[in-house]
């Protein structure tokens, strides 16, 4: 579990300068701690690091529950935009007839739309494994001609235990 970094405020901070901006925005400039934390106590404001590592640290004029509350919001707003895409999966064997394969590809067509990834696999049991190379091939590209969606191989076809697999994407 990641552990967040601990917001130094008011006399937890360390250094020795601090380069101060207030709640408005306004650069104050590089001043010694104690006369920024006076400057804090006379606005009734909370002196936060909002830079510990910049040279001299940054730290920030203003109210700390506020700060807090901005700091979370932004995280939310953040995690609601990251898109997390999946790698759904489709299953075909060498028999596989063509009304099979036209309903897989629909399938993949619409997770390719929605943006996830695709992993085709030709499965291929037994002795049919040890079968043409080129054959093989040219009925996992079968399924390909079938997804009407546009499309670029990831990751290109590779033997795997079950048969052969390989990945698509939507080339947008």
């Amino acid at each position: 579990m990641a552990r967040q970094q601990q917001i130094r405020i008011n006399n937890q901070i360390r250094a020795k300068e601090l380069r101060v901006i207030t709640d408005s925005g306004e650069n104050i400039g590089v001043i010694p701690v104690r006369e920024a934390l006076k400057k804090a106590e006379e606005m009734q404001l909370d002196l936060v690091e909002i830079s510990p590592n910049a040279r001299p640290p940054i730290a920030k004029i203003t109210d700390y529950g506020k700060f807090l509350y901005d700091q979370k919001k932004k995280q939310k707003q953040a995690k609601q935009k990251a898109h997390t895409v999946e790698v759904k999966s489709i299953q075909v064997k060498i028999g596989t007839d063509e009304n099979d394969l036209s309903v897989k590809a629909k399938k993949a067509s619409k997770w390719l739309s929605e943006g996830h990834r695709v992993k085709v696999e030709l499965f291929l049991p037994g002795r049919t494994k040890y079968m043409d190379k080129s054959f093989l091939e040219e009925r996992l590209n079968r399924v390909l001609k079938l997804i009407t969606t546009d499309f670029k191989v990831a990751d290109p076809i590779k033997k795997n235990p079950k048969g052969l697999a390989l990945i698509i994407e939507n080339s947008k």
